[in-house]
């Protein structure tokens, strides 16, 4: 599958040929740079390492200088393994946004935006019970879970009961987004709808 490294630029808009309103996100897809090609011959498995994103050389280790090294390169932040790439390339190679065409369909990866610890009417959808509902002189518990379990058997809180906990900061995949612009010359690509991560996040594109 083919891919791109790309960081979340935003979100805009634009009105289609038939008048109607669609929402889009930005998205810098590359340059990126191609630091190690695995062989079946040699990994076991085909796939290209690809790198994104410059960074100083004073906070990378040794090990990782002379990596970009052979591949005659800078060192980067982001390195992402791409399997079963579609499009042979060579060490050093830079690929660039143009590996996508307008009307694409590809799938985007990223980390979801943190939320701390919530409860669990934000968490799972719980209604709580809300100030009009109140009854039998109920007044502090409108956002509590309810009972999470029985006393006598099984006497233990079962695996899976929904609970307040840390929420978001996941892997997310988005799929099937449609490419509607590229800009080869900027190296932005502007996908339909919304993806996953804040403003200047690292995404995976897989076309």
């Amino acid at each position: 599958m083919s891919g791109l490294i790309g960081k979340k630029i935003g979100m805009t808009s634009f009105f289609d040929a038939n008048g109607k309103y669609v929402p889009c996100t930005v998205i810098e897809a590359g340059p990126c740079v191609v630091t190690q090609v695995k062989t079946n011959e040699k990994d076991g498995y085909k796939a290209l390492q690809l790198s994104f994103d410059e960074k100083k050389e004073k906070h990378t280790s040794s090990a990782m200088k002379k990596h970009f090294e052979l591949a005659k390169t800078t060192p980067k932040r982001k390195v992402v393994e791409f399997r079963h790439f579609e499009v042979e390339k060579n060490l050093g190679d830079v690929i660039t946004a143009d590996l996508f065409v307008e009307g694409d369909f590809v799938d985007v990866i990223g980390t979801s935006k943190g939320k701390g610890f919530q409860g669990v009417v934000k968490r799972h959808g719980f209604s709580g019970v809300g100030h009009a509902n109140k009854s039998h002189g109920q007044h502090d518990r409108e956002r509590a879970p309810g009972s999470i379990g029985s006393s006598s058997d099984p006497s233990r809180v079962l695996k899976g009961v929904r609970m307040g906990g840390r929420m978001g900061g996941n892997r997310k995949k988005v799929q099937n987004l449609q490419v509607v612009k590229v800009m080869v010359d900027k190296n932005v690509i502007l996908v339909k709808g919304s993806i996953p991560g804040a403003r200047g996040s690292y995404v995976l594109i897989e076309k």
